[in-house]
């Protein structure tokens, strides 16, 4: 049972997830690995990115001692204001006063759609995009949770970000899942980096968009609506206390700014880009909320400006479910999906691939193997949430995948 599941409701799961005593009948995939040989055009030589953890930092990237002289660092650091690695020598300047050239300064609001504005000192060494030009290449990243550091190297190793945290990708076009706070030591500063990059992406002729976790909605839940008392048949609760409960991160809630909540707030549900049906939860929920990609998102759009608390707590518990696209039935509801708002293969979050494979507790305590993104019910779907807060991976992959 994962954390999330502590807010479930006893009533029919009808997204595909199926009875515990069914979980060890486990799906049948397969696992996207690195590729020896990458082909060509491929920015960086790998496809999937970086442990979760310190441990990862401490194995591949050198301490300040280990640094030769005159050798650049590696993986400079971050946005200002966020969280840098350790190992950061000097030390990273938080008042945007030093240190990164043009860095955003935080008394500068970000606009909703492409987040901070971009000073005028900074410079995109890209040139216009020819308007014939065919789009770049598609990446998209499985679930952070506050895991600001592995994701500046996960970043940085795939080479969709330089050494100074900023974007170098070109016209590539980025898709996180979702799921940007909670149990991880750095949530805003994970969003604050995924605004950023969406305003540089644009000026550089790509594009850096995100979806809508269930992580988000009960982050924003419990800004909004906090000990306020929800009705549920599992009892009595609230948004703050299931969020808590759920890896919440008091820092995080008191960093929180309105420009946060109104970038939050606007984020789509769901996405189709090159066949794939980008989702944040493995769950058929979606169809709830409309019969096309529009339409659930303006849903989405509507119920977090208008409703009250039961319509939000009604969403945050049917988009944490789990597991429809596992077991017999998995390819059924893939199918219905696709076959509901198009796209030849589902691309989800959500549910970590150890917990998805029943291999989150390995007989030798070691972390779980997650070679990659996992490929399942008859290649119709892919899991890109790597497990980065039980010691997996922080997932990056181009799509498509073979």
């Amino acid at each position: 049972m994962t954390p999330e599941d502590l807010f479930r409701e006893p009533e029919p799961d009808l997204s595909g997830t199926r009875h515990q005593q069914d979980l060890d009948v486990l799906p049948y995939g397969s696992w996207f690995e690195v590729p020896e040989q990458p082909p060509a055009g491929y920015p960086s030589d790998e496809t999937h990115s970086a442990f979760g953890g310190a441990s990862y930092l401490e194995r591949h990237w050198p301490t300040q001692g280990q640094i030769p002289v005159g050798e650049p660092l590696p993986v400079v650091g971050a946005v200002p204001g966020h969280y840098a690695p350790s190992f950061l020598a000097p030390p990273f300047p938080v008042d945007g006063t030093a240190g990164t050239p043009g860095a955003p300064r935080p008394e500068d609001p970000p606009t909703i759609e492409l987040g901070p504005p971009i000073p005028q000192d900074v410079h995109f060494p890209y040139p216009q995009p020819d308007p014939d030009e065919g789009p770049g290449p598609l990446y998209v990243i499985g679930d952070v949770h506050g895991y600001l550091d592995e994701l500046l190297a996960a970043l940085h190793q795939q080479r969709l970000i330089d050494a100074e945290g900023h974007w170098s990708a070109g016209r590539s076009r980025v898709w996180f899942l979702g799921d940007f706070t909670d149990r991880g030591p750095d949530g805003i500063g994970v969003i604050d980096l995924v605004m950023q990059l969406a305003a540089e992406a644009a000026a550089a002729g790509g594009y850096c968009r995100a979806l809508m976790g269930n992580h988000e909605l009960l982050f924003l839940g419990a800004a909004k609506f906090g000990d306020e008392p929800v009705q549920s048949t599992a009892g009595t609760a609230s948004f703050l206390a299931a969020w808590r409960l759920n890896g919440g991160q008091q820092h995080d809630l008191e960093r929180l700014q309105p420009h946060h909540v109104s970038w939050l707030s606007r984020l789509p549900a769901m996405a189709v880009e090159d066949g794939h049906l980008l989702l944040h939860s493995d769950t058929t929920a979606y169809l709830e909320y409309g019969e096309t990609v529009a339409d659930v998102n303006e849903a989405m759009h509507k119920l977090l400006a208008d409703e009250g608390i039961d319509e939000w707590w009604d969403a945050f518990r049917k988009f944490t479910k789990r597991f429809a696209f596992r077991g017999q039935a998995g390819t059924m509801a893939a199918q219905e999906l696709l076959g509901t708002y198009g796209g030849y293969r589902v691309v989800h979050g959500h549910s970590p691939i150890p917990y998805l494979t029943g291999a989150d507790h390995p007989e030798d305590g070691t972390p779980p193997h997650v070679p990659g993104p996992y490929i399942y019910a008859d290649e119709l779907a892919i899991a890109m949430d790597g497990g980065v807060t039980m010691e997996g991976r922080l997932l990056v992959a181009r799509l498509p995948l073979n």
